[in-house]
């Protein structure tokens, strides 16, 4: 008998401790002012500017961001000109989708299927696999984006990058909406 309540005992503690391990959830954020619209904020052009951090913390690439949204009711599309501190450019256009529940779906080329969130409050929460180009090979790569509206023209956010369940790297960055 003390042995099965060992065991009790211990599936439980193992089942707390996993459960403090799990990240935010977008519920978390639904009472979180000033609320984000998509439609609202990726709409006109932005500049952003990031870096992307390996499993070690180490700065691997930094990059600035100009983007271009437009939206036609709930489709919206995100145009971004990514230019890269060693000296290479990049091209990837969104286009995305709103849903009333504040659902979004969003497509780019280098993106494989289709990009699932959701937007509560401040945040704004989407994961999705993106096909990234390394070493003269393609790695299939899924992110874990977390977007955060800090006031009318700032936002800040945060990816994790991980593929088999296994944490490469972070992506930094804020986002400044031109007046």
């Amino acid at each position: 008998m003390n042995r099965r309540l060992l065991l009790t005992g211990a599936a439980g503690t193992a089942a707390l401790a996993l459960a403090g391990c799990a990240g935010p959830q977008i519920s978390d954020f639904a009472a979180e002012k000033p609320v984000l619209d998509l439609r609202d904020y990726f709409n006109g052009t932005l500049d952003a500017y990031g870096l992307f951090t390996d499993r070690s913390g180490k700065v691997v690439k930094r990059f600035t961001v100009v983007m271009q949204g437009t939206w036609n009711g709930d489709d919206g599309i995100l145009d971004e000109d990514f230019f890269y501190s060693d000296g290479t450019k990049q091209k990837r256009i969104w286009r995305l989708k709103r849903f009333a529940d504040g659902r979004y779906t969003g497509t780019a080329d280098d993106v494989i299927g289709e990009a699932v969130g959701q937007a509560r409050g401040n945040a704004f929460n989407w994961k999705y696999t993106l096909a990234l180009p390394v070493d003269g090979t393609v790695w299939n790569v899924e992110f874990d984006d977390w977007m955060y509206l800090m006031d009318g023209r700032v936002m800040l956010n945060t990816a994790v990058m991980s593929k088999w369940g296994i944490r490469l790297g972070e992506v930094t960055l804020s986002f400044v909406k031109r007046p």
